[in-house]
């Protein structure tokens, strides 16, 4: 039973719509404990509906006392048959996760779902109790809720999963957000499961060889769970995931910080004696004690070298190793390692990577989004095919073999040039018998060379993305960087803005000093600006070179 029964911080009463519920009977803390509780009925995991799990319910059915069985019989059974299955109805129903399966609990089952619940239910194997806590501070009258599903997704696949599992509509004030509103929280959610993707895909190896990468996707992540609400269980995880990272690359400072984050937030939703509180804690006291630490000593730093006299933001972008030269709104598309990924984190062949691949039936698929694979040429030669040695925006180097009918003949012998940059289209990791993975090229409409290195690509991708846009009707003249309403575009490219004054002297600035004449140039070519001005997160067909341009 629950060590919280004589409590009065909540009651169980009729919620419209929704059956019983538990609510605030005075105003609930973040960080409260709400409920401890015992099971009164276990079941294993995955047990199979059998004569024997029905005998195991049974006898623990007859062991309840009169009063907890009728709190049993009582609630909501959206598997309804006789009496056995009634009882295993139940319990699918409401059962709660324990250690080793589900239980019921004759309070923690009450709670209701919301999407944007404001407690947490967690096992705690310390004490072996279910407990729940606030996430936020729970007014007096307010209904105390929980998720019932795992993984926060986006509106759709959450009540998708709701009237598959537990048959109802979840109208809470997430899923009942104004269509504008309910828009831009999917976004964030989607975009929060892509990251973890990409920073689930590349596992230890992906910490190793491109760190900062990986970690710029967590500090990405965490500022998604701060503009969905700032109360989201997914930051603490995040925080240990950016700690492991650190600590990887001895980094003690950062592990610290961030580990303590991670037993912060856990606090919450757990309290002081789970498991993961005491374990990140004694984490935090000791960062190289993280299973990661010692990889690489490239960011080394003692446990006390943190920063004291900084702003807090100042402190967030030492904390998350940001390049005060390149802020997020300042960097250009081609640095986007979702359209532009590295080789680590493009889907592989032989799986279906639901972050690049969505189907309707279950059996035919096609790109949800169109990307790009890009990396410098270091090396090729021809024998009974054209191959290539690449490196990419992480600094890998792998293979291209070209299985076109013309065997990579199509690549015009002056565009094989070492220092020059391969651009392919809806690229997939393959596994070669006689060769470290890399890319099996079948397609020439879907590769374009590009006479300039990886570096200087990036770099233009930048300029582009600085001279180029209009945010709120002010652009940025590329001459003199100034801001404007009324810039006049370079009349070759049509991409940069100058001030539109007669002697043109912006103009001349950038065509002289600031390398427009050699930027021009390289955008005559078509594809690449049509690189700039796809659409990429909308895939309606395959694209393939020569791309159109249509306006950046």
């Amino acid at each position: 039973m629950s060590d919280s029964t004589e409590n009065s911080i909540f009651t169980l009463q009729d919620i419209p719509g929704k059956g019983k519920g538990l609510v605030a009977t005075s105003k609930i803390l973040k960080g409260t404990r709400i409920l401890c509780e015992e099971p009164v009925i276990r079941v294993p995991e995955d047990a199979p509906d059998s004569p024997v799990l029905w005998a195991s319910i049974r006898r623990q059915v007859d062991q309840l006392t009169s009063d907890q069985r009728q709190a049993f019989l009582s609630m909501c059974n959206v598997y309804p048959g006789d009496t056995a299955s009634q009882y295993l109805g139940i319990i699918r129903t409401n059962a709660l996760p324990i250690d080793t399966g589900g239980g019921i609990f004759l309070d923690a089952c009450r709670i209701n779902h919301a999407c944007d619940n404001n407690a947490q239910k967690a096992w705690n194997d310390n004490i072996e109790r279910h407990t729940i806590h606030a996430l936020r501070d729970i007014e007096k009258g307010e209904e105390i809720t929980i998720t019932y599903i795992g993984v926060l997704n986006n509106r759709r696949g959450r009540q998708e999963v709701l009237r598959k599992k537990f048959m109802f509509t979840c109208v809470c004030r997430l899923c009942s957000l104004p269509e504008h509103l309910s828009v831009e929280s999917d976004r964030r959610l989607d975009e929060v499961l892509r990251l973890d993707s990409c920073i689930g895909r590349g596992g230890l190896r992906g910490i190793q060889s491109d760190p900062k990468r990986i970690l710029g996707y967590v500090d990405r992540q965490v500022r998604l769970y701060n503009e969905q609400g700032p109360d989201d269980v997914g930051l603490p995880r995040a925080f240990f995931d950016a700690a492991q990272i650190c600590a990887a690359h001895g980094d003690l400072a950062r592990a610290r910080v961030f580990t303590e984050r991670a037993a912060a937030g856990w606090l919450v939703g757990e309290g002081d004696d789970s498991l993961s509180v005491t374990n990140t804690r004694r984490l935090a006291r000791n960062p190289s004690s993280h299973d990661t630490y010692g990889h690489s000593a490239a960011w080394r730093t003692a446990v006390d070298d943190i920063p004291q006299r900084l702003g807090s933001n100042e402190f967030e972008d030492w904390l998350w190793k940001r390049d005060k030269d390149s802020k997020p709104e300042e960097q250009g598309l081609f640095r986007n390692q979702a359209t532009f990924p590295s080789f680590i984190h493009l889907p592989n062949e032989t799986d279906v990577d639901d972050n690049f691949f969505k189907t309707r039936d279950g059996v035919n698929y096609q790109p949800r989004r169109h990307w790009c694979f890009l990396a410098e040429i270091t090396d090729y030669l021809t024998l009974v095919r054209l191959q290539m040695e690449v490196k990419d925006v992480a600094g890998k180097k792998i293979p291209i073999f070209f299985y076109t009918d013309g065997r990579g003949s199509e690549i015009a012998p002056s565009q094989l040039c070492k220092g020059y940059t391969i651009a392919i289209l809806y690229a997939q990791q393959h596994a070669f018998a006689f060769s470290e993975p890399g890319i099996r090229h079948e397609d020439p409409t879907l590769v374009k060379i590009f006479p300039l290195s990886l570096l200087n690509l990036l770099a233009l991708s930048d300029r582009v993305q600085k001279f180029s846009k209009e945010t709120n009707g002010i652009m940025i003249c590329h001459g003199c960087e100034k801001q404007a309403t009324a810039l006049k575009k370079c009349a070759k490219c049509s991409l940069f803005w100058y001030c539109n004054a007669h002697t043109k002297a912006c103009q001349k600035t950038g065509w002289v000093k600031k390398g427009h004449k050699a930027d021009c140039k390289l955008l005559s070519d078509g594809d690449l600006k049509g690189l700039f001005s796809l659409d990429w997160g909308n895939f309606e067909e395959f694209a393939g070179f020569p791309l159109a341009y249509s306006g950046y």
